[in-house]
């Protein structure tokens, strides 16, 4: 972790955020089709089911995955279980406003979290960084009216997309953190296993308590296995190896000011697919999240 932004590595950080647009615009088409918290379950069954071909090593006996069960299972836990079961949860109550202003905080959780419970202290620049980036991400999600920011009320939605925000956060300073096995870690398909084999426990867990509490029945149809195989390939599999890259290059901190390139992502999404098309306001915010990214990663 060098903390030296590249170009590679901006690339990288950015095809995350693209993909997150995605999943959440799939994830409110599919409200009604599949529990919010069983989508997620299914996802990472697949998910993994695509990976075992290329990894299947990992889960042998004598794997070195077992000697650290309990890391694997914490990063299983926070990304795999709780993140994306959350975020549906989230889009399930709450608006696509709320959601996306309560996610775009992950920069502010990612300064906490690491000065908190890691010991690092972030300078002026990293708080410029945020000022600036939050600042895009408030002009963006207000389409240039500050009326609208008035109009928003916290629902319990937003309550589970807080706690998403900060379990992303955690899980992001954890793949900081040395130890893993060296086998695994050179390996993304073996490292991103080991964490589903824990994580499909979670969420298996998670969506069977869904469905004790009374579950609306699942709508099988190709609508719903196309979105299925998007969150599973895209979201799931490429969005998390690019993301656990770019912060083991720069780090958490500024791999979290790419995060809020997410709503960004979404406008043109809408554009793509609900004829919304971009305003001058989204072209300010382009500038000021940019304008966060590049003085954050300032020496």
């Amino acid at each position: 972790m060098n903390q030296r932004l590249t170009p590679a590595t901006a690339f990288l950080l950015t095809i995350p955020p693209l993909l997150w647009a995605g999943n959440a615009v799939v994830g409110r088409l599919l409200q009604g089709l599949v529990p919010p918290v069983t989508l997620n379950f299914l996802r990472w069954v697949i998910a993994a089911a695509l990976l075992l071909p290329l990894a299947a090593w990992v889960l042998r006996p004598d794997s070195p995955l077992w000697q650290h069960a309990r890391r694997f299972a914490m990063l299983g836990l926070l990304g795999v279980g709780c993140y994306n079961a959350l975020q549906y949860l989230a889009l399930k109550t709450s608006t696509p406003l709320n959601v996306t202003l309560v996610a775009a905080s992950s920069p502010v959780f990612m300064l906490a979290i690491g000065a908190l419970f890691f010991g690092h202290q972030p300078v002026a620049r990293q708080y410029l960084g945020a000022v600036l980036s939050m600042a895009g991400v408030v002009v963006v999600l207000s389409r240039g009216d500050w009326d609208v920011l008035l109009q928003v009320r916290l629902v319990p939605g937003d309550v589970y997309m807080l706690l998403a925000t900060a379990a992303w956060a955690w899980y992001s300073w954890l793949l900081t953190r040395p130890g893993d096995p060296p086998e695994i870690r050179a390996n993304w398909a073996a490292f991103l296993l080991a964490q589903m084999v824990f994580g499909l426990g979670w969420s298996g867990l998670f969506a069977a308590g869904e469905w004790v509490v009374g579950a609306a029945p699942i709508q099988w149809g190709w609508p719903l296995i196309g979105a299925l195989a998007f969150v599973a390939v895209g979201p799931a599999i490429l969005a998390y190896r690019c993301w656990g890259l770019g912060v083991q290059r720069v780090g958490p901190n500024l791999a979290g000011f790419f995060a809020n390139l997410t709503p960004l992502f979404a406008a043109l999404l809408s554009a793509a697919f609900l004829g919304e098309w971009p305003h001058p306001y989204h072209a300010v915010g382009f500038v000021l999240i940019v304008g966060g990214i590049v003085a954050s990663s300032r020496r």
